[in-house]
């Protein structure tokens, strides 16, 4: 580790598209392994290249792909493993492909794109099926796939905004490994009308009169309307004035957010109207929405998610279904329509109102109500009072470690699991299966395509078949 900190020698890059630049940012490599020739056995579930060193350690390496030979640089080195990155490919995978995005190299907004799509979500189902698998879980057959255009599809993104010490404005995501950002001239996977607005968005940035009061934009699209919520730090009449100018110039709706402790936001052009549609039994439905809402990034993807769940609790026709995590009614809206009887509890206020104001909208009966679902007491009230023949369940991140437990006290007769997080899920799945309840079917909805993350479905039966 004699040169943590000091620049590596200038050296000629390797080429290979998807590569370069990976190393900008990175902490210094430790020359004891540098330039090391390994081959890459296999992917981690964050999409990384996994290789062994001569002297046994694991090594993660970010770019790499199953079957290829390389030359690494470490630059991190821990006790049991170490992370590097591509020095020098030397054999190249098969299913190596040329990424479609001009900033690949440095933005750390995707990490997969030098895959081919087809391995991509091959990787992701093995995912799936190696974590159940280690809580001793088998699927009874190989997990479903959901999959849709593999660009142009986030209706949703946050912007990082910084500037520099020289004064200079940059609008991007982080880069891999690093803390600064990569300024963006265009974004692959972004509808184009939210792409379209990277140059412009940055353009007013720089001639704003106080562009470190900025802390980050966040866009939205959304039947035609795009959106940009400025998170102002604090107000500045002149700036927001140009705010307002390019609402106009731009035919976008722009929000502030403004305030460090306790944020006030406001419209700074006419309020839009958010929406996107849903498949339902009877026609389309249309769910409104407001910026800060949660909504699924990938709006392909999310209907077919949507039509699959409603398949897999058919018969629905009177079925008292309750819904968990249920947001502005992504869920619920299709089950009423298909005739179940749908309770819907979130935990946030302002979603249980747009929930009950989209059921309203569209004619639907669906009992929606604010409870935290993080209580296991809660959750046991809401299963012994409902008596539901079904749940659906969609819950963050975190997982739903209360409600697998009251579910598990409080047994029903079928379960829909929808998880962002495959760890967590195969963590509540294993207390499910260990309190009576089988899978029975089982699906990898590729949500975020070019990147590591997963969206995942289970079905749950309860009892013997």
């Amino acid at each position: 580790m004699a040169m943590l900190g000091k620049r590596r020698p200038p050296r000629q890059r390797s080429g290979v598209s998807g590569l370069q630049g990976r190393t900008a940012g990175m902490p210094a490599h430790s020359p004891g392994r540098d330039g090391e020739a390994v081959t890459i056995q296999r992917l981690a579930h964050d999409g990384r290249g996994v290789a062994r060193l001569t002297n046994g350690k694991a090594l993660f390496v970010d770019g790499a792909l199953p079957g290829e030979r390389l030359e690494v640089a470490v630059h991190r080195s821990r006790k049991r493993y170490d992370e590097a990155h591509v020095r020098e490919l030397l054999e190249a995978s098969p299913g190596r492909v040329v990424p479609p995005c001009p900033h690949y190299a440095q933005c750390g907004g995707c990490d997969l794109q030098h895959l081919a799509i087809p391995g991509q979500r091959e990787h992701k189902q093995a995912v799936l099926v190696d974590l159940l698998g280690r809580e001793g879980i088998v699927l009874p057959s190989p997990p479903e796939l959901l999959a849709g255009d593999s660009l142009r599809y986030r209706r949703r993104a946050r912007l990082g905004v910084k500037v520099d010490a020289e004064g200079q404005v940059h609008l991007g995501f982080r880069a891999r490994h690093a803390s600064r950002l990569v300024d963006l001239e265009t974004c692959t996977v972004l509808v184009l009308p939210l792409s379209r607005l990277l140059g412009p968005l940055r353009e007013l940035l720089m001639s704003l009169d106080a562009p470190r009061q900025v802390g980050h934009l966040e866009l939205a699209h959304g039947d035609g309307s795009a959106v940009v919520v400025v998170r102002q730090l604090r107000g500045n009449p002149a700036d927001r004035q140009r705010w307002q100018a390019f609402a106009q110039s731009h035919d976008v709706a722009v929000g502030h957010l403004s305030g460090r402790d306790a944020p006030t936001f406001e419209w700074l052009s006419d309020e839009p109207l958010l929406a996107y549609r849903l498949p339902g039994a009877t026609g389309e439905l249309q769910l409104r929405f407001a910026p800060g809402d949660f909504l699924q990034v990938n709006e392909e993807v999310n209907r077919t998610m949507v039509s699959m769940v409603c398949e897999w609790l058919a018969p629905l026709q009177e079925r008292r279904v309750l819904d968990l995590f249920a947001g502005i009614g992504n869920f619920s809206l299709s089950l009423a329509d298909a005739g179940a009887r749908v309770t819907a509890v979130e935990g946030s206020p302002g979603m249980v109102g747009r929930l009950n104001a989209n059921a309203g909208l569209n004619g639907l009966a669906v009992e929606a109500r604010q409870a935290d679902l993080n209580h296991e007491t809660d959750v046991a009230a809401l299963l012994a009072r409902h008596a539901p023949d079904a749940v659906v369940l969609d819950p963050p991140r975190d997982g739903a470690d209360a409600v697998s437990r009251a579910l598990v006290e409080h047994p029903v007769a079928r379960l829909v699991y929808i998880a962002c997080d495959p760890a967590t899920l195969a963590r509540d799945t294993a207390r499910l299966v260990h309190g009576g309840y089988r899978i029975t079917r089982a699906a990898v909805a590729d949500m975020f395509v070019h990147t590591s993350h997963l969206e995942s479905i289970l079905l749950f039966e309860y009892g013997e078949r």
